[in-house]
């Protein structure tokens, strides 16, 4: 019986401790290179906001809903910037084909933040994002603490909502 027990607890503890380290890392942002809208290259890591939440946001210049969540969240983000200092950064995860239509598409909308491009995809699969719009809410600490995909219109609210959550978490 004592080594069934021994075993039993040498294995609990062996799954909790790979546990964590999986939560770990699913809860953090993954470190790839994607590009500006200028062509040049950054980490992922780079992203962001001094202690505040931030938001990263898959979309595609060929995705009703994505188009319609971001015109909705322009209109609103400069307020949501204001009252909780959050950050948007918009990922763009059209191929090299179709990527050439982000930089006029959001320079006509006249997008208040900043966009960037994943080409590759690499970005995308590190965040296991099947299906765009796709967003992914980090505190300030960068550790992810809500995310949703799809959108309806409404769903701005809520994104709000736990933008403050996030906020009130990092002070």
């Amino acid at each position: 019986m004592k080594k069934f027990l021994s075993a039993f607890l040498a294995l609990l503890t062996i799954f909790t401790v790979c546990n964590t380290h999986a939560d770990d890392a699913a809860t953090q942002l993954p470190n790839v290179k994607i590009q500006t809208l200028k062509g040049e290259s950054i980490q992922t890591s780079e992203l962001k906001n001094d202690g505040k939440p931030f938001i990263v946001s898959f979309w595609a210049t060929w995705c009703k809903p994505c188009i319609s969540e971001m015109k909705a969240v322009s209109e609103l983000y400069p307020e949501w910037n204001e009252q909780t200092g959050v950050k948007y950064f918009a990922v763009s995860i059209d191929d090299s084909k179709s990527s050439k239509k982000v930089a006029p598409f959001v320079k006509g909308k006249k997008v208040p933040f900043d966009v960037y491009l994943d080409e590759n995809s690499d970005f995308k699969r590190a965040m296991n994002v099947t299906n765009p719009p796709h967003i992914f809410l980090f505190n300030g600490k960068g550790e992810l603490v809500w995310q949703h995909a799809g959108y309806a219109p409404g769903d701005e609210e809520e994104i709000f909502e736990q933008i403050k959550k996030a906020g009130e978490t990092a002070e």
